[in-house]
C-alpha cells in the first residue's frame, strides 16, 4: 500500500467525531470578548497559527490555579481571517458579516478577524487568559473592541428582562449549536454572531412596564411568556422565533451586560451560536426590516448596536492539526459526497441583505 493510499485509509477509518470547542458550557459569572484584527505580513500569520495549538496550555496555565473557575476560552476566525491563515477546504457558509438598513435601523458590520470568547466564574482569570494571549500574539494582531461582560442579578439584562429563557439545553444545545453531517469536513465546529449594543436607558425606563412587557414579550417580573392574544406581532420572542418544517429552530446565546456607568454607558453583548449562520441572520432580518417588512423590533428604538462579525469556530481537533507554516486538516469522518459539491448557501459577499443584527436584550426568546 502506497504512502498516499495508507493517508486515505487512515482518514476514512477515523469514525470518532471530532473534539468541539468550549462552545456548549454552563453560564459562568464573567466574560471577556476580544475582537482582533490581524496583520497580513507572514511573522504574523505564524504567530496566529502558533497560538491555535498552544492555547490548550495557556488555558491549563491560567486555570489550574483555581480548577473551580470553570475558565474556557472560544476561538474563532472570520471571513478574510480564514482564507489567509488555512486556505482551503473552508466552511461552507463563512462569508462576512451582512449589514442591515432599514430607516434609522442601522445593523453595522465592523472590522474583526479573530474572536475570543473567554468565560469564568471570576475576572481575574478571564483577564489573566487575555493578557497571556495578548503576549503570545504580541505584534501580529491589533485589538479591534475589548468587552468585559459580568452576569446581571439572575441572569437579567441592563433593562431588567431575564435574557436567555427559551436557550437550548444538553444535548438540543449541542444540536443547535455544532455543525453536523451538512458540512462533514468542518463537523463539530460552530458559526458565531456577535453584536455590542448600546441601550437608551433613559428612554427605557421612561415607560411604563406593561409596555416595556409587550415589546419583549415576557412579563418583567415573573419572566413569563405573554399569551399569543396580548403579545404583539412585533414583540422581540416573536420576531425572533424562527419554525422551519414545523419546528423552532434554536440558537444557544450566550450574552452578557456589560458598561460603565459612570460614563453612562449601559450595554448587552450579543453572541449566539448556531450550526448555520442563516437562522441568526433571519433573525436580525425581522428584527431590523420587519416580518413583515414594517413590522420590526420596537427595542431598537432603544437599543442600537455600534459592532458586528460573524465568525467561524473551528473544532479542536482542527486547531490541533495546525502548524506554524501552514494550514490546518479537518480532522473527520470520510466526507460526504455534499462536502466536496458547491455550497448552496448564500455567495460570500460583504454587501447589504437585510439581515446583520441583534440586540442585545433576551436576544431570542
Amino acid at each position: 500500500m502506497t504512502p498516499d493510499a495508507n493517508s486515505a485509509a487512515a482518514v476514512g477509518a477515523n469514525i470518532s467525531p471530532p473534539t468541539p470547542q468550549a462552545v456548549v458550557v454552563p453560564l459562568t459569572r464573567d466574560t471577556i470578548f476580544l475582537v482582533v484584527t490581524m496583520n497580513s505580513d507572514a511573522e504574523s500569520l505564524t504567530s496566529v497559527r502558533s497560538l491555535c495549538r498552544d492555547l490548550p496550555k495557556l488555558l491549563r496555565a491560567v486555570g489550574f490555579r483555581e480548577p473551580a473557575g470553570n475558565l474556557s476560552c472560544v476561538i474563532a476566525f472570520g471571513s478574510d481571517a480564514w482564507g489567509r491563515l488555512f486556505g482551503l477546504p473552508r466552511p461552507k457558509e463563512l462569508h462576512p458579516f451582512r449589514e442591515i438598513r432599514a430607516g434609522s435601523r442601522h445593523a453595522v458590520a465592523t472590522p474583526g478577524d479573530i474572536l475570543f470568547h473567554i468565560r469564568a466564574e471570576r475576572e481575574d482569570l478571564c483577564f489573566e487568559l487575555v493578557t497571556q494571549i495578548m503576549i503570545k500574539l504580541g505584534s501580529a494582531i491589533v485589538p479591534a473592541d475589548e468587552v468585559h461582560g459580568f452576569r446581571y442579578f439572575d441572569a437579567r439584562d441592563l433593562l431588567g428582562f431575564v435574557d436567555g429563557t427559551e436557550n437550548p439545553v444538553d444535548q438540543e444545545a449541542i444540536e443547535a449549536a455544532l455543525i453536523g453531517d451538512e458540512d462533514r469536513a468542518f463537523a463539530g465546529g460552530s458559526y458565531v454572531i456577535v453584536q455590542k449594543y448600546l441601550h437608551d436607558m433613559a428612554g427605557w425606563n421612561a415607560l411604563p412596564t406593561e409596555v416595556q412587557e409587550r415589546i419583549i414579550g415576557r412579563t418583567k417580573l415573573s419572566d413569563v411568556e405573554l399569551d399569543d392574544t396580548v403579545k404583539p406581532t412585533s414583540a422581540h420572542n416573536a420576531l425572533t422565533t424562527i419554525v422551519e418544517n414545523g419546528k423552532e429552530v434554536k440558537i444557544l446565546r450566550e450574552n452578557m451586560a456589560f458598561g460603565q456607568a459612570g460614563h453612562g454607558e449601559f450595554g448587552t453583548y450579543f453572541i449566539g451560536y448556531s450550526r448555520s449562520p442563516r437562522t441568526i441572520e433571519q433573525m436580525l432580518e425581522n428584527m431590523f426590516i420587519g416580518r413583515p417588512s414594517g413590522n420590526y423590533d420596537r427595542l431598537l428604538d432603544f437599543s442600537r448596536p455600534i459592532t458586528g462579525n460573524l465568525f467561524f469556530v473551528p473544532s479542536q481537533s482542527f486547531l490541533d492539526t495546525v502548524t506554524p507554516e501552514g494550514p490546518g486538516v479537518a480532522i473527520t469522518a470520510a466526507p460526504s459526497p455534499e462536502a466536496d459539491s458547491p455550497s448552496d448557501a448564500p455567495a460570500p459577499d460583504d454587501g447589504s441583505l437585510g439581515i446583520g443584527s441583534l440586540k442585545g436584550k433576551p436576544q431570542y426568546e
